[in-house]
């Protein structure tokens, strides 16, 4: 475990002597985002630290994201989806659009977290994720350190190489606090109407709008992008 932190820990202090101001982290409190968070504020402090808040959020991961202030006095930038846009889909299609078709629910995710994404990155050099290989099929050749096509910026995932108990025993060894919907099986959370627990022997990502997963595990956009690894 130890070698796996100390390349993590290594990669994001590259990052920052690279990068700062200009890069961000832009952090979900998931399982992986406080671990990486906990990694920030050991070792790389001057990252900006951002988060998605897509207005339907579970209060749980308000209360994990002020566990987090509170622990690490690290100011946390939150980005909202614009109004207006938000206020034409609920007016055109209802509040629970996503449930109706694809296309209506990409769309959604695109208002809710890919438009405030591209709002944070603007002007950035890099942004960090928490994103790890063994999460998904979709993220099996993700590297380290990419360059994301789809927001034109470089990409930097610490802990690419990180396995779920790699990640739990960093939680637990270091006290760092964790969304309490990971305790109900929720392993991997976004918004409450669209995050569900699963069942044992379920890949962790099908509680991500399981209504659409006949064809595989679906992702929201923003780490779905073409990515091209660094030479």
């Amino acid at each position: 475990m130890q070698p796996t932190i100390d390349a993590s820990m290594a990669l994001l202090q590259q990052a920052e002597a690279e990068f700062a101001p200009d890069i961000v982290f832009a952090c979900s409190f998931g399982a992986e985002d406080v671990t990486l968070l906990d990694l920030i504020s050991r070792c790389a402090r001057s990252i900006v630290i951002v988060t998605l808040d897509t207005g339907r959020l579970p209060q749980q991961t308000y209360d994990v994201m002020d566990a987090c202030r509170a622990r690490y006095g690290m100011p946390i930038e939150a980005y909202f989806p614009a109004a207006a846009e938000v206020e034409f889909i609920v007016r055109e299609a209802g509040p629970n659009l996503f449930r109706e078709s694809v296309e209506k629910r990409k769309l959604c995710c695109e208002i809710r977290k890919i438009h405030p994404l591209r709002r944070a990155l603007a002007g950035r050099k890099a942004w960090l994720t928490g994103v790890r290989r063994e999460q998904a099929g979709s993220r099996q050749q993700m590297a380290a350190i990419e360059h994301d096509e789809q927001f034109d910026i470089k990409k930097i995932n610490p802990l690419i190489e990180w396995s779920e108990a790699d990640v739990w025993s960093y939680i637990r060894a270091h006290d760092v606090p964790y969304n309490a919907l990971h305790d109900a099986h929720y392993p991997s959370i976004g918004c409450a109407p669209c995050t569900r627990a699963i069942a044992v022997g379920e890949n962790p990502r099908a509680g991500r709008w399981w209504w659409e997963q006949e064809d595989g595990v679906a992702e929201c956009g923003l780490h779905a992008s073409p990515v091209k690894r660094k030479s």
